[in-house]
């Protein structure tokens, strides 16, 4: 394990010498993977340290436990998948206007310590990411020292290159642990509607679990935001569900879909996956009292045009194929506090979601 340097800010000299400073600083070639496979791995119990030492003027971290929701007998361990909306640093302190967060809890050398704790907190051994734009000089280098495979695809004009003193675009990312998969395939994305392109995307990518054998597809993406553009997130929601029916061969290949849909399931893009061939189900409706509502909210914030609590991020999945054994719970509105998210507890707007799956003994009988 390399050393993690010494000084006060020894999360920041770790990063800076993880750096290919061609990567960070040419943003026009985002797709472009850094090196790291030559960088020493990192014991993820010291980078929690040095997350800890940077954040020990801040509150502690919010606790929350997993929901056991099937004791189904499994002779594998279950794959852990955990889906998170971070929140661009360059919308952030630029953009987004969180009127009741104060700027200072916005720093970046202190909120990507928050963002880097959670994300060790759970282990997942799949992470899928939204609003990353610091993918280069950050999560690469740190996640694939920690043994992640890592991939980045950015929107084709990304609104934090709005932002003066940007980290440049932001897009999707998705990281799995190298020992447990083996990348079969992987395709970017980006979404279409009404035959037009968007700025908006998703990497879908094929693994064989090492310990079974067995093949699943995971995708990760991020639907247009905002009100009054419910019509184009549904055609891109059906673009996406095509593509996917496709790489998973009509759902022969498991497959589970992270994202942050900027819809609540009253709109249409959500009955378009809830009623797709490919037999999906929602993870998160598993925590309600009848398995069919789905959470309150995901994300919870105070804009100037008032209070923002909605249900807009998912984790779905082949329901025949796939068993969700646990999922995290979410922060309850005592824990989330009066100004709402983000805050000095907590680093996005958007709440994290984690589930445990194992796959189906007999999964053609139930298609």
């Amino acid at each position: 394990v390399c050393s993690m340097g010494n000084s006060t800010s020894q999360l920041y000299s770790a990063l800076t010498k993880t750096l290919s400073s061609s990567a960070v600083s040419q943003h026009q070639d985002c797709l472009e993977q850094p090196d790291s496979a030559r960088l020493d791995p990192i014991d993820p119990k010291d980078l929690l340290e040095e997350c800890q030492m940077v954040l020990q003027k801040r509150p502690p971290r919010f606790q929350r436990n997993f929901v056991d929701l099937k004791n189904a007998a499994s002779n594998h361990r279950p794959i852990r998948v955990m889906q998170w909306n971070i929140l661009a640093q360059a919308l952030g302190e630029g953009k987004d206007n969180f009127v009741q967060c104060p700027m200072e809890a916005l720093k970046w050398e202190e909120r990507k310590c928050l963002i880097l704790e959670e994300i060790l907190a759970y282990k997942p051994d799949i992470l899928c990411l939204q609003e990353v734009d610091h993918y280069f000089d950050t999560f690469e280098p740190l996640l694939s020292r920690l043994g992640y495979q890592c991939t980045f695809f950015p929107k084709p004009w990304s609104p934090c290159l709005d932002v003066e003193q940007n980290n440049g675009p932001d897009g999707c990312a998705l990281f799995f642990i190298k020992d447990r998969f083996e990348l079969i395939n992987s395709a970017n994305i980006r979404l279409t509607a009404m035959k037009l392109k968007t700025n908006q995307v998703a990497i879908a990518q094929t693994l064989k679990c090492n310990e079974t054998g067995r093949l699943f597809c995971i995708a990760v993406t991020h639907l247009k935001a905002r009100t009054g553009w419910e019509r184009f997130r549904s055609a891109q929601g059906c673009d996406l569900l095509q593509n996917l029916k496709s790489i998973t061969q009509g759902a022969k290949i498991p497959l589970i879909i992270c994202g942050d849909f900027n819809a609540e399931p009253t709109e249409e893009v959500y009955k378009e996956f809830s009623n797709s061939s490919l037999n999906l189900n929602s993870a998160y409706k598993l925590l309600s009292p009848d398995g069919q509502s789905e959470p309150p909210y995901t994300t919870w914030k105070i804009r100037p045009s008032g209070e923002c609590r909605h249900t807009l991020d998912y984790i779905w999945y082949s329901q025949h194929a796939l068993i969700v054994n646990s999922a995290l719970g979410l922060l309850t509105e005592e824990q989330i506090g009066p100004n709402r998210l983000p805050s000095f507890n907590y680093p996005s707007d958007h709440l994290s979601l984690v589930c445990d799956f194992s796959f189906n003994q007999d999964p053609d009988r139930l298609l």
